[in-house]
């Protein structure tokens, strides 16, 4: 960035980590009080640094807008905290980001000491504070800022954030983009990312920056030949899943399949989010939409049961096999996979199967790095990861009309950031 640009960027979260995303970006003025704005304030999983909010360069009551760029937990868990420290600004996010908000949050306070009186309160505020607004259009906030919202291809509602800064030199305008996290190509339900404009600033993502995914065509012949393999024995496969996004996804993936046991969705906050995928069928790819037009809903299917209730949860402890059970959190750091973990994970006929990041720390990660006693087999499918890999982020920047002048790679450990730095040649 140019020493004379009037913006300053602070990465406060996940700027050598994968979780707890939060980036501050301050634009000064002339005349008045700098304009600041909060790209996401997501909750920092593992071992995973988190700033205290006295520890800002500005203080919550101070900051303008927050942008969300989707709602997994570790982009928008901490906004209720960040309310209650003082923010007061507005919340601004596309439409699909803000029907997940709510439930997404309500299921993590769930887990705090706070009542639900206060619970509904937080809740409430959250709902008069945030904005839906539609991807591919161009808004103005005050003093000369513009924004745009790209399809982001990572889970419903996602999107990656475009600003256009008026300078009051006679320079041209100054461009940043946050790329929250991006999604890979050929992604079951959702439409691939947007081409993003051209600009001088991008802040990417770098997750899977120092690896390549399979082919989404192999990947379902990979977990296809696995649970075949998984289930020959009679025993239950555990999938932890995020409730947001690989859930539905496997939902997806199971039903082209076509099992020919009974798959389980023990995950009460999943159930919700997959009613609210079910409902915002326009935010579909195109293939998801001609399966249900043909009357093949993609993400129901016989033999797929519900599972809500905790009494219910609690009889599917005991249940023999074969089965498989799709249950939340997805680094296993709560939720009702945990419970199952308990019944499970000495029983050599079981089998765990990993469809995404585990972070450093959390319970996820312990078990594939084989430091918790476990007789189960273990299974890592990765290429069920919503995030782009390297050659896609590669092809994403590459699709810009022109190259950015400055790329900062965050939310990625450091190796995974410097094999990206090698590919982008920066």
């Amino acid at each position: 960035m140019q020493k004379d640009t009037p913006i300053k960027i602070d990465h406060l979260g996940a700027k050598n980590c994968v979780t707890g995303s939060c980036h501050l970006m301050q634009i000064s003025a002339a005349r008045g009080r700098a304009v600041n704005i909060l790209v996401d304030c997501g909750k920092a999983q593992g071992k995973d640094p988190e700033l205290p909010f006295d520890a800002f360069p500005v203080a919550p009551e101070k900051i303008d807008y927050l942008f969300l760029t989707h709602a997994h937990i570790d982009h928008i868990g901490r906004v209720p905290d960040l309310i209650e420290a003082g923010f007061d600004g507005e919340i601004i996010c596309t439409h699909g980001t803000k029907a997940l908000l709510i439930p997404m949050l309500r299921d993590s306070l769930s887990f705090t000491q706070k009542s639900k009186q206060e619970i509904r309160a937080i809740e409430q505020r959250i709902d008069d504070l945030s904005w839906g607004f539609e991807y591919g259009e161009v808004f103005s906030l005050k003093k000369g800022i513009h924004f745009k919202l790209g399809n982001a291809g990572h889970i419903l509602g996602s999107c990656f954030v475009w600003f256009k800064i008026s300078l009051e030199s006679n320079e041209d305008d100054y461009r940043v983009i946050f790329s929250g996290d991006l999604g890979c190509t050929d992604t079951p339900i959702l439409p691939d990312p947007d081409i993003p404009d051209a600009c001088d600033l991008l802040i990417m993502e770098s997750t899977y920056g120092d690896r390549n995914h399979e082919s989404r065509k192999k990947r379902i012949e990979v977990l296809k030949r696995c649970l075949t393999r998984a289930l020959a024995d009679g025993g239950i496969v555990y999938i932890p899943a995020f409730s947001l996004g690989r859930t539905q996804e496997l939902i997806y993936e199971l039903d082209r399949i076509g099992m020919k046991v009974p798959v389980f969705i023990d995950s009460p906050l999943g159930l919700k989010i997959t009613k609210i995928y079910a409902r915002m069928d326009e935010c579909w790819d195109r293939e998801a939409r001609a399966l249900k037009a043909r009357g093949d809903d993609p993400i129901n299917f016989k033999g797929l049961y519900s599972v809500e209730r905790f009494g219910d949860h609690k009889k599917l402890l005991n249940m023999a096999g074969p089965a498989v059970i799709i249950a939340g959190s997805g680094m296993c750091t709560g939720g009702r996979i945990v419970d199952h973990f308990k019944h499970g994970l000495n029983d050599p006929k079981n089998d765990i199967f990993f469809v995404g990041y585990q972070a450093k720390g959390t319970p996820g990660r312990r078990i594939i790095e084989k430091k918790v006693p476990c007789r189960a087999r273990i299974h890592k499918l990765s290429g069920y990861s919503a995030h782009a890999d390297q050659a896609m982020l590669v092809k994403w920047v590459n699709s810009m009309p022109g190259p950015p002048r400055e790329i900062r790679l965050v939310h990625g450990e450091s190796h995974a950031r410097k094999a990206l730095v090698a590919a982008l040649g920066i």
